[in-house]
């Protein structure tokens, strides 16, 4: 049978303000009816955090779910904190159950997951409300609205606290819900699985084409500086003599027998250590306690600033005039490296005069090196490869400024590093094309499951059927099954009491 297909065009550009909850009950489709999240559930509770002296958490046993194992598809897992028995007891109220909903309520604001069997037994804690809803509601299409542009816009505006943001239980369970006929509930829950599984087959051919352009990018580096980007243009252009000034100040070639360079390198190529193509300088942080030091005169880059790779042209800090003269200067197009912690390796040129902090070595390069081609260097997998290599191999991986200077790399005539750079600019001007639309494409699959979401509360996403028993109908009776809960639950009281 063929399906109809929805247009989203127009929905695609919607706004967050595009969301605002309708008041009326007369905005919803006949057979609709507005209520609220705590008349649809028989607890809206929150967990608990084990606080008894000395607690740590076990390396295996009960799993307690926390905000940060909750994916963006509603499911959990990459747990690392469990407890025993004898703390999930004490901590009863918060036993999850198959089919709990729960959303974020502290700090992290709004992120829902819904409970499997396989994620059980399990617990967790107070920064997750847990919503166990009673029969005659969907979970998932409650699990879907609650993760709705409409809640989670509703749910930023019930915000409280100047510390850690945070909602209420109360808040919670005032969230407005748009209850439609049961059937109509499953109709919806079955359509919007359908467009998000397409959705997500998109999405997932979209990332691999991102991967397959780093994987590109990687390659084109590799063979630019292997030689094989440049043979044709060799046979075009003979290469020039390389003038090299060694130590001594008399031009020799540094022979190839015995170094650590690449195979099978062009003869007319040089391998040569980084000391030797220009002034290595290590960053440097002037006091902070001297604000005079500071200012708007000059960029004082440091790692996180280097996120634009091939032209740096600002930072997040600055330096005064005399902030510099505590600093060392970079001229512009100086190549910034990290070599320290966790983004060792990361490269930038800058476009701008300035200073760094002691993260970063910088490479000033003389006249033998075409900046661009040092930097394109350094990015190389070769060369990165060599940084990791050559880092101390500690918790925090170090290169100090000695062995950075005796990193080797490839040289070629100038001729042929500004054809070089020619080529990979060309390819990569590509790619960064390509990669622009894949990016586009990403944020429109995310408004299209907006506009799903969006569809599918006003009632727009499947058609309505006039013999569905009435949502108003449904709802008295989930209410007295509400009530006839809590009536056995107080009645256990009494007696308990």
């Amino acid at each position: 049978m063929k399906q109809n297909k929805i247009d989203f065009t127009n929905e695609a550009k919607v706004t967050k303000d595009a969301f605002l909850l309708p008041e009326e009950e007369a905005l919803l489709p006949k057979n609709w009816i507005w209520t609220r999240l705590e008349e649809l559930s028989i607890i809206i509770t929150k967990g608990s955090t084990p606080t008894s002296y000395g607690f740590t958490y076990k390396k295996d046993g009960i799993n307690f779910i926390k905000t940060e194992n909750i994916d963006t598809e509603g499911n959990t897992g990459n747990i690392s904190d469990f407890i025993d028995e004898a703390i999930n007891e004490f901590l009863k109220r918060s036993i999850l159950k198959v089919n709990d909903l729960l959303f974020s309520i502290a700090g992290t604001i709004g992120r829902v997951g819904i409970i499997k069997k396989h994620n059980l037994p399990a617990n967790t804690n107070q920064a997750l409300g847990i919503i166990r809803c009673l029969e005659g509601t969907n979970i998932r299409y409650l699990f879907y609205f609650l993760r709705s542009p409409i809640i989670q816009k509703e749910a930023i505006n019930s915000v409280v606290g100047v510390g850690r943001a945070n909602i209420s239980l109360a808040n919670l369970g005032a969230f407005k819900i748009p209850l439609p006929p049961l059937p109509e509930q499953q109709r919806i829950v079955a359509k919007i699985e359908e467009l998000f599984s397409q959705l997500d087959a998109g999405v997932e051919a979209l990332k691999k084409v991102r991967a397959e352009l780093k994987r590109y990018r990687q390659a084109v580096l590799k063979y630019a500086f292997e030689g094989k980007l440049t043979e044709e243009w060799r046979t075009k252009y003979p290469p020039l003599p390389i003038a090299m000034l060694r130590g001594n100040g008399s031009p020799a070639p540094l022979p190839k027998e015995g170094t650590k360079t690449l195979n099978d390198l062009p003869e007319s190529w040089m391998c040569l250590r980084l000391a030797e193509i220009g002034e290595i300088v290590t960053g440097t942080t002037p006091s902070k306690k001297k604000k005079e030091y500071y200012g708007n005169e000059f960029p004082f880059y440091k790692p996180s600033d280097l996120n634009n790779g091939y032209h740096v042209n600002k930072s997040d800090d600055g330096l005064s005039k005399e902030g510099i003269k505590k600093a060392r200067l970079l001229p512009s197009k100086s190549i910034l490296v990290t070599c320290i912690g966790a983004t060792i390796g990361k490269v930038g040129l800058i476009m701008k005069e300035g200073a760094s902090n002691q993260q970063i070595n910088a490479i000033i390069p003389d006249n033998k090196v075409v900046p661009e081609f040092l930097y394109f260097i350094c990015i190389s997998p070769q060369f990165q490869k060599s940084i990791i290599e050559t880092a101390s191999a500690t918790t925090l991986p170090i290169l100090n400024k000695s062995k950075f200077s005796e990193l080797y790399f490839s040289l070629p005539s100038l001729a042929e590093q500004q054809e070089i750079v020619s080529e990979i600019e060309r390819r990569f001007s590509v790619t960064d094309e390509v990669e622009r639309t894949v990016g586009a494409c990403l944020q429109q699959a995310q408004r299209l499951r907006q506009s799903i979401l969006k569809r599918a509360f006003e009632g727009k996403l499947v058609p309505q059927d006039p013999n569905d028993e009435p949502a108003s109908v449904l709802l008295e009776r989930i209410k007295l099954s509400k009530k006839s809960k809590d009536s056995k639950k107080e009645s256990r009281k009494g007696k308990t009491g």
